[in-house]
C-alpha cells in the first residue's frame, strides 16, 4: 500500500447548507432519530424520516409540517426498504441518517437465538442493504451524504453488550471501507459515536447499573447536535465525550490495561444483568 501524496481535503456542508439538503432519517420514532427531527427541522432541512412506529412519526411530522414527511417501515423487510427507497427518489433525497437501531444488554450466553437474530438484522444488515440500495440517489447529488449512528462500543468491547458490540463494530468498519470505497465520488462518509445514551430502549435495569458505575450520560438531543455540528464540520468520525475518547485511544494502545479496568467493573455489570436463575 503506497502512502498518497496528499491527504484529500475535507469536504464540508455545501453552499446552501442545511435548507438544500433532504434527508432520510431511519430510526426516527424515538430516541436519538426523533430528537435528530427536530435538530435538523429547526436548521432548515426536508426530512423523510421512517420507522416502526406510525404514530410516533406522525406526532413528529405534526411539529414541522412544512419540513417532513413521515412514512412507516420496517427496515428489516425488502418490500419495504424498496418502498422507502422510491419515496427518498421522489423527493431527492441528498443524505442518509442511518439512526435505526436496537439494543440488548444482557450476558452472551442468556436470552434466545431469535434475540440475537433480530439485532443483528436490525443494526447491522438492514442499514447496509438500505444504504447501498440508495447509493446511486447519493451519487447522483451535488454530495450526497451517508451518516451512521454507531456507539463508543464500537471501538471498546464491553461485557454484557456482546451482542450489540458485534454490529457496532462492523458498523464502524463498514462506514470506514465505504468512505474510502468512495473516495473519488461525490459521497461523503461520516460514523458517530454516540457514549451512553437516555433513551425509551434502556430497560431500568440499565439505567441502575450505569449510575452504579458511574458512566455519564447524554440526552438524544445532545447527540442530534453533535450530529448536526460533525456535518458542518465535515468530519469523517465524531467520538463523543472527553472520558470515552481517552478510553477508547487507550484500548487501542493497550488494551490490557483496559481489560483490567473493565474486570473490575464485572461483578457491578453481573449483580444487574445476571438472572436469578445462573445466578450460584
Amino acid at each position: 500500500m503506497r502512502w498518497p501524496d496528499r491527504l484529500p481535503r475535507r469536504r464540508r456542508l455545501p453552499q446552501g447548507g442545511w435548507p438544500a439538503q433532504r434527508v432520510l432519517i431511519t430510526g426516527a420514532s424515538g430516541g436519538i432519530g426523533q430528537a435528530l427531527v427536530d435538530e435538523l427541522a429547526a436548521a432548515g432541512a426536508r426530512l423523510l424520516i421512517t420507522g416502526r412506529r406510525a404514530d410516533c412519526l406522525e406526532v413528529a411530522a405534526a411539529r414541522h409540517p412544512d419540513r417532513v414527511t413521515a412514512l412507516p417501515a420496517d427496515l428489516t423487510r425488502a418490500e419495504e426498504r424498496a418502498r422507502l427507497v422510491a419515496a427518498a427518489g421522489e423527493v431527492g433525497v441528498t443524505m442518509l441518517i442511518n439512526a435505526a437501531g436496537v439494543n440488548r444488554v444482557a450476558l452472551f450466553t442468556e436470552g434466545s437465538d431469535a434475540e440475537l437474530e433480530r439485532l443483528v438484522a436490525v443494526n447491522l444488515t438492514a442499514t447496509l442493504q438500505l444504504t447501498r440500495a440508495l447509493l446511486p440517489r447519493l451519487m447522483a447529488a451535488r454530495q450526497g451524504w451517508v451518516i451512521t449512528l454507531g456507539s463508543t462500543f464500537g471501538t471498546l468491547g464491553y461485557p454484557g453488550q456482546v451482542g450489540y458490540c458485534a454490529t457496532k463494530f462492523a458498523l464502524r468498519g463498514f462506514s470506514q471501507a465505504l468512505r474510502r470505497e468512495l473516495a473519488d465520488t461525490r459521497v461523503r462518509v461520516l460514523h458517530v459515536s454516540p457514549r451512553a445514551t437516555r433513551t425509551a430502549m434502556n430497560a431500568p435495569e440499565v439505567e441502575a447499573m450505569n449510575e452504579a458505575l458511574g458512566n455519564a450520560m447524554d440526552t438524544p438531543e445532545r447527540v442530534a447536535q453533535a450530529v448536526r455540528r460533525a456535518v458542518e464540520r465535515g468530519r469523517q468520525e465524531a467520538q463523543l465525550g472527553g472520558p470515552e475518547r481517552l478510553f477508547v485511544r487507550l484500548n487501542a494502545l493497550l488494551p490490557g490495561v483496559v481489560d483490567h479496568a473493565l474486570a473490575r467493573q464485572l461483578p457491578v455489570i453481573r449483580r444487574f444483568l445476571e438472572s436469578p436463575e445462573t445466578t450460584p
